[in-house]
């Protein structure tokens, strides 16, 4: 190691013993392990250092988490076997997050630490100075567009003077410029750095972080905030990373695995749309944004900020237990914002257009979007991507499934042949035959974007027709008249806004296969109608007819608060969550009643299952490759209900069945999954 490096002189006398975390996925290894400091490794292998250890006759990483003066083992120590760096990366309080969250959702330490910790870099080290610069203080900003809500400037004032606030935020639709959201979020970091704090700001995807980047940018100036994202290359991802961790900077932006960066003197932690699933990790332990970054707030004191143009049924849980303060606009600056929505086939649409009031494109959205391309671009939502996404059989409806794999089948292209689309087979060589009515005939079950774009393209010719989904992203469009068609969480930003917003085939968001579908259905809409310029329309179509939806009305009078309330007051009455607490068990059915028989479960706990698993709820398993043990296929789970207040015993019992399953090396493997995001 280099001088900047050799801060041996500077710390302290350490025990001879080190307490190392090993980097191991079983579950009965969970634990921490001693090691016999050699005279040489003395100096760098101080309490966060990454290792090098002999662990069960191999080398494994790991990290340091303490040096001890006298073992708890009663036996020999095996020394380590190398420092690969002396940086202390994982610090203290990154450590009991991460120990925090495991136990949460019950899983294992090393799992977490993977995420939370990037891989090292040794050109970034080398790099990058020690010592932070010196940089001035920040002045406080004006509270900008926290004026527009009537407990916005209080909540700044208190977190300034280095406080915690805790709050739910309504952002306000159709905002532009400095009033839009990233400017508010922008304003929130500024205010605690300004305090003398660091601040942690989390949104769904690289897109949102753009956006806060130039806002943040645009209140601090350059080089006084850093961002973390997957799509930054490894030796960026670890310098960004390690000016964190060296003081350099007190400010972070990014993606999911932000959460855990080693912010100095946390002060604020927020994240935008709390529903999105892309805050989801989808790998074990299967952690959400919202949940690490409350653990983190209520562990340093830091305040807390939720927003978004919904609410989550997590916020909705927190808000009236009184955790989270809501922070909105009020009723009248609300109403002038929000975008006019209408529902196409209502009022007197069917009895002028006829059939054409609840097309794919009814009547109703062609006159909108040919008003509102005299100003500007219009927006099409169509709730999937591709040409036809999902067919069935022309007469009973039946949805049409692969006969070698039973996976869905679509057709790609116009012209071209359908096929599945898990394994490609083409149903040109095989034809098709309804296995219920015997029928020959498909029809689609839902028309996707490039089909939309086919559509409106010959409807109005000479505007062009922009595409935005899955694998061709747009961040932004101009102000020109134009048309762009985009699926969910695709949507473009306009410039200045869409003048007309269109929403296709509501009954498709509503008939997702979750417990959230009406709540996600109303999350996509409002994300899409927020881009609306203010005061411009909205249209609805494809909502089921003659049925009270309160989806739907919620977005008609957006008031994302009062569905969220409705609906977390009939999950108690039923017993659902969030207002239980469920964890998902998956696996072969009888490894899961063997898993069932050997779990010490809470006594209020009541075992849902097993039950064989759909085929729609993912992929074929592969095949097994060489030299793997024979595994029963995971095409059962499981579901364990218990109440609220008993969540700590549960992920208790789940956490040791977990180690007995390791420790006895069962082959047909249970995966535990805590607040599954999908019911099957």
């Amino acid at each position: 190691m280099g001088d900047d490096n050799d801060t041996s002189t500077q710390r302290p006398a350490a025990g001879p013993v080190a307490a190392v975390v090993v980097e191991t996925p079983l579950a009965h290894l969970d634990r921490v392990f001693e090691y016999a400091v050699p005279d040489e490794l003395d100096a760098d292998a101080v309490p966060g250092a990454r290792v090098r250890v002999r662990f069960s006759g191999r080398e494994l990483d790991g990290f340091v988490v303490e040096r001890r003066d006298e073992p708890q083992h009663a036996g020999r120590l095996t020394p380590l076997r190398r420092v690969v760096s002396a940086e202390p990366v994982l610090t203290p309080e990154v450590l009991a997050l991460c120990r925090a969250v495991a136990d949460r959702y019950a899983g294992t330490l090393s799992d977490v630490l993977r995420l939370a910790v990037p891989k090292r870099h040794a050109t970034a080290e080398r790099n990058l100075a020690m010592e932070a610069p010196a940089v001035e203080e920040v002045t406080p900003p004006e509270p900008g567009p926290w004026t527009a809500y009537a407990a916005g400037p209080a909540w700044l004032r208190r977190v300034a003077s280095g406080e915690g606030p805790a709050a739910a935020w309504a952002a306000l639709p159709g905002r532009r410029g400095d009033a839009d959201w990233p400017t508010a979020l922008a304003v929130a970091a500024a205010t605690a750095l300004s305090a003398g704090r660091g601040a942690l700001v989390v949104v769904p995807d690289h897109r949102d972080v753009d956006r806060l980047d130039a806002a943040l940018t645009a209140v601090l100036g350059k080089g006084r905030h850093v961002r973390l994202t997957a799509d930054q290359g490894p030796q960026a991802r670890y310098t960004a990373w390690l000016k964190v961790l060296r003081g350099h900077v007190k400010v972070v932006i990014g993606t999911r695995a932000a959460a855990f960066a080693p912010v100095h003197d946390l002060g604020l932690v927020a994240w935008w749309d709390d529903g999105d699933d892309l805050l989801a990790e989808p790998r074990a332990p299967y952690h959400h944004v919202g949940v690490v970054l409350g653990l983190r707030a209520a562990a340093t004191g830091a305040a807390l900020l939720a927003g978004g143009f919904g609410r989550s049924l997590r916020m909705q849980v927190d808000v009236e237990s009184g955790a989270l303060v809501p922070v909105e606009a009020e009723p009248a600056l609300l109403r002038a914002a929000a975008p006019r929505v209408t529902i196409a086939g209502e009022g007197l649409d069917e009895e002028r257009d006829g059939p054409s009031a609840r097309a794919h494109i009814p009547s109703r959205a062609w006159r909108v979007a040919k008003d509102a391309l005299v100003d500007g671009p219009v927006l099409v939502q169509v709730p999937r991507r591709g040409y036809l996404p999902s067919l069935s059989c022309a007469e009973c409806r039946t949805p049409v499934r692969c006969a070698r794999c039973q996976g869905p089948v679509a057709l790609g292209a116009a012209g071209s042949a359908p096929a599945c689309r898990w394994c490609g087979l083409s149903l040109a060589g095989h034809g098709f035959a309804c296995e219920h009515c015997g029928s020959r005939r498909l029809r689609s079950s839902v028309t996707g974007a490039r089909r939309t774009a086919e559509e409106i393209g010959r409807a109005f010719p000479g505007f062009p027709v922009h595409t935005s989904g899955s694998g061709e992203v747009l961040a932004s469009v101009g102000r020109e008249p134009a048309l762009v068609i985009a699926t969910p969480g695709a949507e473009p930003v306009a410039d200045g806004g869409y003048t007309a917003v269109l929403l296709l085939d509501a009954w498709a968001s509503l008939d997702l296969p979750t417990l959230d579908a009406p709540l996600e259905a109303l999350r996509r809409w409002m994300a899409a109608a927020a881009l609306a310029r203010e005061g411009r329309a909205v249209v609805l179509s494809g909502a089921p007819e003659a049925v009270a939806l309160p989806a739907v009305e919620a977005l008609v009078r957006w008031d994302p608060a009062w569905l969220a309330a409705r609906e977390l007051a009939e999950r108690r009455e039923l017993g659902l969550p969030p207002a239980v607490r469920m964890a998902q068990l998956t696996g072969g059915r009888r490894a899961l009643e063997e898993a069932l028989e050997q779990a010490d479960l809470p006594a209020a706990a009541q075992v849902l299952g097993p039950v064989r698993l759909s085929h729609t709820s993912g992929p074929p398993r592969r095949p097994p490759v060489d030299g793997e043990p024979e595994r029963a296929p995971a095409d059962h789970h499981a579901l364990v209900r218990v109440p609220a207040s008993e969540t700590e015993s549960l992920t208790r019992a789940l956490l040791a069945l977990k180690a007995f399953r390791s420790a006895r090396k069962e082959t047909d493997i249970v995966a535990v999954r805590v607040d599954p995001l999908e019911m099957f």
